[in-house]
C-alpha cells in the first residue's frame, strides 16, 4: 500500500490483530481505527466530527501513512487535493485518506489480494469520452 513500509506497515498489521475474522466490514475496521467520522443529526442540524475515543497508535501509524502516501502516489495525493479544494483542513483530510486507506487494505487481506492501484482508485477515474 501507498505509504506502507516495512516497520510502519508491521505496526499497522499489529494493532489490526490478526484474528481473521475479527472484523466483519470495511466499516467495522474503519470504526476500530478512528478513522470514520461520527454523524450526529436531530431535526434540521447535523454534525460531523472525529471519533474521540480510538486506538492511539494506530490512529499515530494511519496519519504517518497517509502523509506518507499524499507525497508518493499521485492517486491518492489527488484525492487529498480534492479534499483541500473542498476547504477540508489538512488533518481532517489525512483522516479521510487514512479512512480510505483502511478500506483499501481491508479489501486486500479480505480478499488475499495485493494492493493494486488502478483497481483501489478506479472509481475516481474520469470517464474519457471517445
Amino acid at each position: 500500500q501507498p505509504g506502507l513500509g516495512v516497520v510502519l506497515g508491521a505496526r499497522v498489521l499489529a494493532e489490526f490483530g490478526d484474528a481473521p475474522g475479527r472484523y466483519a466490514s470495511a466499516k467495522a475496521r474503519k470504526n476500530y481505527a478512528g478513522t470514520s467520522p461520527i454523524t450526529r443529526q436531530s431535526g434540521k442540524t447535523r454534525v460531523v466530527s472525529a471519533r474521540h475515543v480510538h486506538n492511539d497508535r494506530l490512529v499515530d501509524a494511519l496519519h504517518m501513512q497517509a502523509s506518507c502516501a499524499i507525497l508518493h502516489d499521485e492517486q491518492v495525493r489527488v484525492y487529498y487535493d480534492q479534499l483541500r479544494a473542498r476547504n477540508v483542513s489538512h488533518n481532517a483530510a489525512l483522516r479521510q485518506v487514512g479512512n480510505r486507506l483502511v478500506g483499501i487494505l481491508h479489501g486486500c487481506l479480505k480478499t488475499h489480494t495485493h494492493y493494486d492501484q488502478a483497481t483501489a482508485w478506479s472509481h475516481r477515474q474520469p470517464i474519457i469520452a471517445a
